[in-house]
């Protein structure tokens, strides 16, 4: 089986100088390898087809055969590296928090440790005969939340 320590280590080589980044490799037991890459652009097909060619040219066929799938990261998939979150920063978003709730909003806020969303909330103001829609700042550390994803609008 091809060790994937050792793709991660030929992709990590291509990426030096590109604002490119890995999402993600696995590597499955029938040699299948797929790697997931992705970008604040997005992901051009043919920067794909130069990472597949590189990789290839540094494995050896001979050795273990493999099939080899180059992509992005998938979209409206759980965003799974932390690079994700900057780069969707000012995007609506879904936030599916450990206790099983989920949060729809506009991604503020993002670090090393945590992120915010804001979201629309509906609040009756005293006096009032009608709730009216406010902003909440939610903030989440990565461990409370089972995932975050980019929400796809066709507003």
């Amino acid at each position: 089986m091809i060790d994937k320590n050792v793709v991660i280590g030929i992709v990590s080589k291509w990426l030096e100088d590109k604002d490119y980044f890995l999402v993600d490799v696995t590597v499955s037991p029938d040699d299948k390898i797929v790697v997931e890459i992705d970008h604040a652009e997005g992901v051009w097909i043919d920067d794909c087809v130069e990472l597949s060619r590189y990789i290839e040219s540094n494995l050896n066929r001979e050795e273990e055969d493999y099939e080899l799938e180059v992509g992005s990261a998938g979209i409206g998939q759980p965003f799974k590296v932390i690079q994700q979150y900057y780069i969707h920063k000012g995007s609506e978003v879904e936030v599916l928090a450990n206790d099983g709730k989920k949060y729809k909003g506009v991604l503020t806020d993002v670090d090393d440790n945590q992120f915010s969303i804001t979201v629309q909330t509906k609040i009756k103001p005293e006096g009032s005969k009608r709730p009216k829609l406010v902003d909440q700042l939610l903030s989440f550390a990565y461990n409370e939340i089972k995932y975050t994803k980019y929400l796809i609008s066709f507003k």
